[in-house]
Formats: structure tokens, sequence, C-alpha cells
């Protein structure tokens, strides 16, 4: 089985996290893609966050970094995901390890407006599960159940920025 690296950045605010409905899978995600040669991860999150949705963010801290300069710590993410990616035309079936990392937005204040085909996700919608539509004449379509899980955790994470997960 091939597979590739990719990153996942759920970009949070206080008491909500940004989504948009993927329409190759069917289904409703945070940003992200796949890691580049030569790229690291955070340079990969970094450029797949404002390629998707036009906003430059700020890693939240999974963890603390060990106190030593060199040689350079990166950020860890959240969690490492193994997902299974079923062939899609010329695609062949593949995995993706995804490195999933929070995030804010980089400017403070309000959220910015979302892109078209983005929404912003309160807390309260992931935590009833509550499906959306992504347009007037779909049909209504549940978050995938690990995208709601670290959905809430990013955005619990976005309440208290200073408290490692």
């Amino acid at each position: 089985m091939q597979r590739h690296f990719t990153v996942t950045g759920f970009v949070s605010t206080p008491g909500h996290t940004l989504l948009h409905w993927h329409a190759k899978n069917q289904m409703w995600l945070p940003p992200g893609g796949h890691i580049e040669p030569n790229e690291d991860p955070i340079q990969a999150l970094h450029r797949e966050v404002l390629e998707e949705t036009g906003m430059r963010v700020t890693i939240l801290p999974a963890a603390p970094p060990y106190p030593y300069p060199t040689p350079q710590q990166l950020d860890p993410p959240n969690t490492i995901m193994v997902e299974e990616i079923p062939a899609h035309g010329p695609e062949a079936a593949h995995q993706h390890l995804d490195l999933v990392y929070f995030t804010r937005p980089a400017t403070p204040g309000p959220p910015p407006t979302p892109p078209d085909g983005w929404r912003w996700v309160a807390l309260a919608d992931l935590r009833a599960n509550t499906p959306f539509t992504h347009t007037e004449l779909a049909p209504a379509v549940p978050v995938p159940e690990d995208v709601r899980v670290l959905g809430i955790a990013a955005i619990e994470q976005a309440d208290n920025p200073e408290d490692p997960a």
C-alpha cells in the first residue's frame, strides 16, 4: 500500500472551527493536503491553510518544546491518523499519514469571513452532531466522527490556547 504524508489544520476560534464541503470525498473537512518534497510539516500546514482559506494561522501548542536551543524543534501534531483513501478515477487506493494540528487565525479579533464553500461550525453543533448542507438543494450531511471529535478538541484548545492538549 502506498502512503502519502499529509497535514490537516483545524482553524478554530473560541466557539467555532472552520470546515468545508469536500466534493470529491462528499464530506465536511478542515483544511489540509499533501506535504511537498523538501517541505517540513509546518511549512506544509501554513501553505495548505493559506491556499485553501486565505488565512494565516498560528499553531496552538500540542506540547511545550524541550529546553535546548539546537537542533531546531518543529511543533508536534496533536495526533497522527492513518486514513484509508479509496481509488478515485486514475488514482489508486492509498493511505494518508495525516499530521493533525490545531491552529487559530493569526489576526486577533472576530473570526474572518470564510471563503465560499467554507463555514464556521459552532461547538454546540459539533457536540450535537448537527448535519449541515453545502447548498440549498443538497441534503444535510453530518460531520465525520473523527472530524467532529477533533473539531471539538481544537475549539476547546482555542478557548484556552495556553494549556497544551
